[in-house]
């Protein structure tokens, strides 16, 4: 069965072709480094994930571009309210993002571009534009540079919307627009905003627009045209749209399909932090399992809502239920893993009907649910086969099960999660021995045998160990 997505522009789940066999090309909106990322932004981090697991375990080359979004309108704003240098700010927060990412088990994209790092083509492709009659330059000398909407008739054709019908564009004073739904591709630096915000420009001092930026880094980075351009459902309009319009009205193809996953909610709205209603990557990974904060965000379909409810743990799609889930896979897989050391027919895996179903499941539009159902088939298949003693069923149901768990990036096995878990799971053990080594320094003391205390702090010290004799006890800590 072949691949079928759901391309927002066209309204219709189609068949995937990649534009050159063999290989796929995906470009994805990163994140606005304005703040630290929730479980709204980090969904599609973990859709686009799996996507690029699946095409990669059905043997494609799959390349990804995700940028980063450092210097917008909010950055500045923020960081001014902080006190703190805009890039200083954007750099903080760039950081949490790729804590959030490796936290939940995401590949790194290929290349991830900075927008600061762009701007030479960010003004190429603005001058193409005006060129070709679809940009000008805004009336009023602010330095500010506008796409024509009236000049591309094609304007509205991914959100579905008309031109009459669209709000006013509010990244920018209108006085200088023709149109009020004109967006703008260049702002021209204004006295309040720190001279490091802004790069020469042939209209001025200035900086790029939001939606100028991801067109410039796809083309460079993917070429004209590319197979997969995604993002939250949120982006659609109008970021989507205007990247669509502008690439397009330079002559470029852009993307082939366009992907949008479904918002993460809470108390019925969208998760956001203009909101105050959001779920901080790093503290929910605290609270919980992160692969089971992972299987969470991926277990309902893409373009489903998920419903965030920390407060009802008895909910099903709850994290709680996510954390037995993953209790449910984990259990299958200690057990059976001793059967499979040795090795076996992985063809055998592929014709077992549990991986069929999660093979038709993914191509039919990344059907997670189905997949999901499948994946939970085949462990209570294993889990009988066990039961029964049959070692070679169990054999067969384990590489399936394995690679089930690999396309979703939560076997237990992953070196993503072994590396995560690798310090936390010596801290007990760790614990344990310098506890028992304080309990003999303590007897040693008791017993006036000081050499022997010293003799164990100094051997303590020596591994970079420092000891507090407290009125409670002794304690001790790192450095």
């Amino acid at each position: 069965m072949t691949l079928k997505l759901y391309d927002t522009a066209s309204r219709t789940v189609r068949e995937f072709v990649p534009l050159v066999d063999g290989k796929v090309s995906i470009y994805h909106c990163g994140l606005t480094v304005q703040a630290s990322p929730h479980l709204g932004h980090i969904r599609k981090e973990v859709n686009f994930d799996v996507l690029r697991r699946w095409l990669e375990h059905e043997g494609h080359d799959v390349t990804v571009v995700a940028n980063v979004t450092d210097i917008d309108d909010k950055i500045l704003t923020k960081s001014a309210e902080e006190g703190v240098e805009w890039w200083a700010h954007a750099y903080r927060f760039e950081r949490e993002l790729h804590e959030a990412y490796a936290s939940l088990g995401c590949k790194p994209p290929t290349y991830e571009p900075r927008a600061t790092g762009h701007v030479p083509e960010m003004i190429e492709l603005i001058e193409d534009l005006i060129e070709k009659g679809h940009a000008y330059p805004a009336s009023d000398r602010s330095g500010d540079v506008y796409f024509d909407v009236k000049s591309w008739p094609r304007y509205g054709e991914l959100s579905g919307q008309k031109v009459d019908e669209m709000e006013a564009a509010a990244d920018a004073d209108p006085r200088g627009k023709r149109d009020p739904r004109d967006f703008a591709l260049w702002k021209g630096h204004k006295p309040d905003e720190p001279l490091t915000a802004s790069w020469p420009s042939p209209w001025g001092r200035g900086r790029p627009g939001w939606h100028i930026e991801c067109s410039a880094m796809a083309g460079k980075y993917l070429g004209d045209t590319f197979d997969i351009h995604g993002g939250g459902i949120d982006l659609r309009f109008p970021h989507h749209e205007n990247e669509l319009a502008q690439s397009a009205a330079a002559g470029h193809g852009f993307a082939r399909f366009w992907l949008h996953n479904a918002w993460v909610s809470m108390a019925g709205e969208k998760m956001s932090k203009s909101l105050g209603n959001t779920a901080l990557v790093s503290e929910v990974t605290k609270a919980y399992d992160p692969r089971a904060v992972r299987f969470f965000l991926l277990a309902p379909h893409y373009r489903s809502t998920i419903e965030f409810s920390p407060a009802d743990e008895g909910t099903r799609g709850s994290l709680a239920e996510a954390e037995k889930a993953i209790e449910r896979i984990d259990s299958f897989i200690e057990r059976a893993a001793e059967h499979a050391s040795d090795g076996g027919d992985t063809a055998r895996a592929h014709r077992l009907p549990q991986y069929a179903a999660f093979t038709d499941a993914m191509n039919d539009d990344l059907g997670t649910p189905g997949a999901v159902a499948a994946l939970f088939d085949a462990i209570r298949a294993g889990n009988q086969a066990l039961a029964a003693g049959d070692a070679e069923q169990v054999v067969d149901v384990y590489f399936a099960v394995s690679m089930m768990l690999n396309v979703f990036g939560i076997h237990p096995h992953a070196d993503e999660w072994a590396s995560q878990g690798s310090d936390a799971d010596l801290t007990p053990v760790v614990d344990g021995l310098v506890g028992a080594l304080l309990e003999q320094r303590a007897k040693a003391r008791a017993d006036k045998d000081w050499a022997t205390a010293d003799s164990i702090r100094d051997t303590l010290s020596t591994v970079g160990l420092t000891i507090e004799d407290t009125p409670s006890g002794p304690k001790w800590s790192l450095g």
